[in-house]
């Protein structure tokens, strides 16, 4: 059964709260897709850490992390995830204001993509499967079903990132006011399309 949940629940908050891969994402999706993007985005990457800790409760993510081969390819799809987002967003980030605005009829494909996003940028992130094959499993004890407690600390994990990214995108979506302003807007999405690309070679090449 899970034990020392307070612990577990401080734990993985400051854990979400950590700056890299996600909150740079999270930020380009607020900016560039609006809430329901963000929030689809959010979707996708809490699906990923229930996958990491049913994973290590089942012993998979272990093996993976074990070989070399199998997880440098799982590392490189989540760089190349990454990348291919900082590219697009520096792309966005040099058209004219004007051009920047969504197409219609494309709200469920866009949606879909970005639940993508998050869910292949977590799949791809190394801290997420060290965290559920060496941490996670601190926080369960032998007295029950050891599978199922796994997994349901997962859930909490997921919830708890969900929850700090839903408040980041809607404190970056309160300043979107200040970011629509073209300069501001053009600066700061090349910046976060550096950052993107730079974090995503990162983890391709196992840094």
């Amino acid at each position: 059964m899970p034990t020392n949940l307070p612990v577990f629940l401080v734990t993985t908050w400051l854990l979400a709260m950590l700056p890299g891969a996600g909150q740079a994402l999270m930020i380009r999706q607020t900016l560039e897709g609006g809430p329901r993007l963000a929030r689809a985005t959010v979707a996708g990457n809490a699906t990923g850490l229930v996958l990491w800790s049913t994973a290590a409760a089942a012993g998979l993510s272990a093996v993976l992390l074990a070989d070399p081969g199998a997880y440098a390819v799982v590392r490189a799809a989540g760089g190349f995830v990454l990348i291919a987002l900082g590219a697009a967003t520096l792309r966005t980030a040099r058209r004219p204001p004007e051009a920047n605005t969504t197409r219609p009829g494309r709200g469920l494909r866009s949606r879909w993509s970005a639940y993508g996003a998050g869910l292949g940028t977590n799949l791809g992130n190394p801290k997420a499967g060290v965290f559920a094959v060496s941490v996670l499993p601190q926080f369960v004890t032998a007295d029950g079903p050891v599978l199922l407690s796994s997994i349901a600390l997962g859930v909490v994990w997921a919830m708890v990132n969900a929850t700090w990214y839903l408040l980041f995108t809607w404190a970056v979506g309160r300043g979107r006011a200040l970011v629509s302003r073209p300069a501001v807007r053009r600066a700061l999405g090349i910046v976060t399309g550096v950052v993107l690309l730079v974090l995503g070679a990162a983890v391709a090449g196992g840094v």
